[in-house]
């Protein structure tokens, strides 16, 4: 039975990255970087303000720290999918603009392969890009009127589709490690032109593909600090390293009035990468139903350089002081006000959370937006006649960016995930 099951993960996740799509971004702060980077939470956490590291259950899914996989018990089988929409307003210079868009987010699944070993298999975003604005400004001197437009579009983004396994090794600690094969694709255009006669069109088109691998560890100690509380600490690390792919830029020029038309081609080679990362946390049960949890999450960015466009002399090449270290720290409670209570308000989850992370790069001399993002959810649980363990999970979250002089926005995301979570290996029993 498990090898059948294993066998169609694995046929699965082999198809995933054809099927799988991206959520859309429509934040103009996508186009830097690799975009606008994901939480990874899934729908337990989500309303909690995405902590992870000290969390672990049996009847959830923890891809962010695969450590937590070792809890998973023999008779289970939890399989757990997202969706995602969200509302954007931005504000600049006095001017206010809303949008909205939505899409698929996440689809993992798990069990318990050996004795103290689980298993998880799925796809999770890793950012998301997608944006489309139009910038006018009057250029030369006082009282002219020529004006600049740039008009700036740009799509993609990146995913991962990850195995992973988490092993008990004594009563207390646990270790896991999960395998992505990361991949995707961008593309960022800048299309420059004067409204003056016969005046010369430039086109510039930053593309990008991506077919690597991404590996993160983790590790968690669990242990009683009194006989009603269970104390969790855990901890990550994601390994950081060049990507292979080479970032492409193609210049082209244009003028409507002699109909010419130039191009040129630049590369810089193997130029995107991605940060070695730590995280650690820790979370408190207690009474199996108040879980308190705290996350602190470090990447160095720093340490990378970024392909870009010299416009003096006309090169595309790496350029370090682009990026720079993100930090974020996220709380979060999950209550279940009587686990074994017959009310169905009882059984419920109620959370909340809240986190902020500072930007990983700069824009011109200054850094990008600070992001920081309140939530709350709830874990309605589903019973029928054969089922009495799944979830599901509904969550809602205001997040806002925002930086000195730049453009404010403030999105309103919710967030619908379903855990199955069956009893698929219990023997039967015929009388």
């Amino acid at each position: 039975m498990k090898k059948r099951i294993i066998i169609s993960l694995l046929a699965g996740m082999a198809l995933l990255p054809s099927m799988a799509q991206v959520s859309v971004s429509l934040s103009p702060y996508s186009q830097y970087g690799l975009g606008v980077l994901s939480d990874q939470s899934v729908g337990f956490n989500r309303g909690m303000g995405g902590v992870a590291y000290g969390m672990r259950s049996g009847k959830y899914v923890n891809i962010q720290n695969p450590a937590s996989y070792s809890a998973i018990d023999s008779l289970s089988m939890i399989f757990d999918a997202g969706v995602t929409g969200e509302m954007t307003n931005y504000k600049e210079g006095g001017k206010s603009l809303n949008a909205k868009t939505g899409g698929f987010d996440y689809a993992v699944a798990g069990f318990r392969l050996l004795r103290h070993v689980g298993l998880a298999v799925g796809v999770v975003p890793y950012s998301n890009i997608g944006y489309s604005y139009i910038h006018t400004n009057t250029i030369g001197s006082e009282g002219s009127t020529t004006k600049s437009t740039q008009v700036y579009d740009g799509s993609g983004g990146f995913s991962q589709v990850f195995l992973g396994a988490g092993w008990q090794v004594t009563k207390n600690l646990s270790v896991g490690a999960n395998v992505s094969y990361f991949w995707g694709k961008y593309t960022k255009t800048i299309a420059m032109t004067t409204n003056e006669t016969g005046a010369n069109t430039e086109t510039r088109s930053y593309t990008a593909l991506i077919n690597n691998y991404k590996i993160d560890f983790g590790v968690q100690w669990q242990q009683f600090v009194s006989s009603y509380d269970m104390l969790t600490v855990g901890a990550t690390f994601g390994l950081g390293h060049k990507l292979g792919a080479d970032a492409d830029l193609l210049i082209v020029n244009s003028n409507s009035s002699n109909a010419a038309v130039s191009s040129t081609t630049l590369s810089a080679e193997n130029a995107l990468a991605i940060p070695y990362s730590f995280g650690v946390g820790a979370s408190v049960l207690h009474k199996s139903s108040l879980t308190a949890a705290v996350d602190y999450t470090f990447q160095k960015w720093s340490s990378l350089d970024y392909p870009l466009f010299n416009n003096t002399n006309g090169t595309y090449s790496m350029q370090s002081g682009y990026y720079k270290d993100r930090h974020k720290v996220a709380a979060g409670v999950d209550w279940l006000p009587k686990p074994l209570g017959r009310k169905f308000y009882q059984l419920m989850h109620y959370r909340f959370g809240v986190s902020y992370a500072t930007p990983y790069y700069k824009i011109g001399t200054q850094d990008g937006p600070g992001e920081l993002a309140v939530s709350a959810g709830f874990g309605i649980p589903l019973y029928n006649s054969w089922n009495n363990r799944s979830t599901l999970n509904i969550s809602a979250q205001w997040v806002r960016s925002m930086g000195c002089d730049l453009i404010k926005e403030n999105m309103f995301r919710v967030n619908i995930g379903l855990t199955f979570n069956e009893r698929w290996f219990a023997k039967w029993k015929v009388d």
